[in-house]
């Protein structure tokens, strides 16, 4: 059966840990700050024309245009679907 998350528990895991740490602890991507931004190699592109954003908790790549929630950034780095990348976030909590 599959399991079902409330809109209320996917806005807290969106939310609750910061994904410039989800990038760098968590997922291992390689990342660096420059100019003040931290920036990560895009999981999609391979460039590091990236940038997070820790007001809104995303990132976006800004090469292949593509924005960046943590589950989508887990989905992209772990080739998972989204159930699977909700629970790895969702154990992430108890760390």
């Amino acid at each position: 059966m599959t399991k079902l998350y409330s809109k209320q528990k996917l806005r807290i895991l969106r939310n609750q840990i910061p994904i410039s740490r989800l990038i760098s602890d968590f997922l291992r991507i390689p990342c660096k700050v420059s100019d003040g931004y931290f920036r990560f190699l895009c999981p999609l592109c391979s460039e590091f024309q990236t940038a997070t954003n820790p007001k809104t908790n995303l990132a976006r790549c800004f090469r292949c245009q593509k924005n960046f929630n943590p589950i989508d950034m887990v989905m992209a780095v772990k080739c998972c679907n989204f159930r699977e990348a909700v629970e790895m976030i969702d154990g992430l909590q108890d760390c």
